[in-house]
């Protein structure tokens, strides 16, 4: 739990444990036994190695209760036209995650993972199963105004935090943190040129297909936008409230918990990489517990991936969030714990080693 001291707005994350070293080097050395060449199975074993070591198990289990938690919020910089869809377009795709009609819903589906929804501050009305953390309606327009208030920032964070809580407690053994906001890649581009260094042209991405015109107004909004995050930047709190909205830092929240709970993540899209950025100064040495499920078509997400040291599983010019290309992604991880817990090795088998 968070630990607030003298100031009544700090938050605090106790220390992220590190993954099981001695597991890890179990793995390799288990890898190394196994019925192949070694190294032929490529970022297989890679792969394989890497959940053992955050299960603490070797050979590992495959990941039976993946959960994906998609956080919904609506964004006050969308009235600048950043986005192709219209606003409205966010308090729809909630009813339509509960209805099971969406790319997250399917590709959870075929991977065998189960998924929440969870309105963090949607401009409308949506039923209390996916309400009961909300903290208001929509964000602040932030090229002029503050996303969030002080108490809102805190409740949000906090809000991530609990129910990453809620989802290991409940026996989840590997996250997915998803998003769904219209304008929400416009505050993501603030997050990852300011905590990257980039200048804010080579971040804008095309977010939903918008065309020059509207490309032009979204890299007038975010260069804007930086100005104020920039006089906060070294203070993650704010950095959320000043320039983020409810959604994103409640995901912060998340998947900063998430690593203090020992509990692995599949990282998705761009929105979330620019909440991880923010996860890690909150909760330093976060990342170890994250795995980029693939490469974000949007160019801010190559940057994300850059500095936060991770090499996605697969690169398939995905950009729709959601979770979706960290549920596709899945499956690959799923097969390559199965390959490490199920092949025979050398002596098993009764087959002769290389050099025999």
């Amino acid at each position: 739990m968070s630990t607030e001291q003298n100031d009544p707005g700090m938050i605090e994350f106790p220390p992220v444990p590190a993954p099981d070293e001695q597991v890890s080097r179990d793995a390799a050395a288990r890898q190394a036994q196994l019925t192949k060449p070694a190294g032929s199975l490529g970022r297989l074993e890679e792969l394989g190695v890497w959940f053992a070591a955050r299960q603490g198990a070797c050979p590992p289990s495959p990941p039976e209760r993946a959960r994906v938690v998609v956080f919904a919020g609506d964004h006050g910089i969308a009235q600048h036209g950043v986005s192709a869809y219209p606003p409205e377009v966010t308090g729809q795709m909630v009813a339509n995650f509960l209805a099971g009609g969406a790319a997250v819903n399917a590709l959870a589906s075929h991977a065998g993972a189960t998924v929440r929804v969870v309105d963090m501050a949607v401009a409308v009305d949506t039923p209390q199963v996916v309400s009961e953390h909300k903290v208001r309606r929509g964000s602040g327009v932030i090229d002029r105004e503050d996303a969030l208030i002080d108490e809102e920032v805190r409740a949000a964070i906090q809000a991530g935090r609990a129910i990453a809580d809620e989802e290991v407690d409940s026996g989840a053994d590997l996250l997915i943190a998803g998003d769904m906001g219209i304008g929400n890649t416009t505050p993501a581009a603030v997050l990852i040129s300011l905590l990257t260094g980039t200048e804010p042209v080579a971040v804008v991405g095309r977010g939903t297909g918008i065309d020059d015109r509207a490309w032009m107004r979204k890299t007038a909004a975010i260069r804007d936008a930086l100005r104020r995050a920039r006089k906060v930047h070294n203070d993650p709190v704010a950095l959320l409230r000043t320039a983020t909205g409810a959604d994103i830092a409640a995901l912060a929240g998340f998947l900063a918990q998430a690593s203090v709970r020992k509990t692995p993540v599949l990282l998705d899209g761009v929105v979330v990489g620019a909440a991880a950025l923010v996860a890690e100064e909150l909760a330093p040495g976060a990342r170890q517990w994250w795995l980029a499920g693939h490469r974000s078509a949007e160019p801010g997400g190559q940057m994300v991936l850059q500095h936060l040291d991770l090499e996605p599983v697969l690169d398939m010019q995905l950009r729709l969030g959601e979770g979706s290309g960290a549920l596709t992604a899945l499956p690959v991880l799923t097969a390559a714990v199965k390959v490490l817990a199920e092949m025979a090795t050398f002596d098993e088998a009764g087959v002769a080693g290389a050099g025999a």
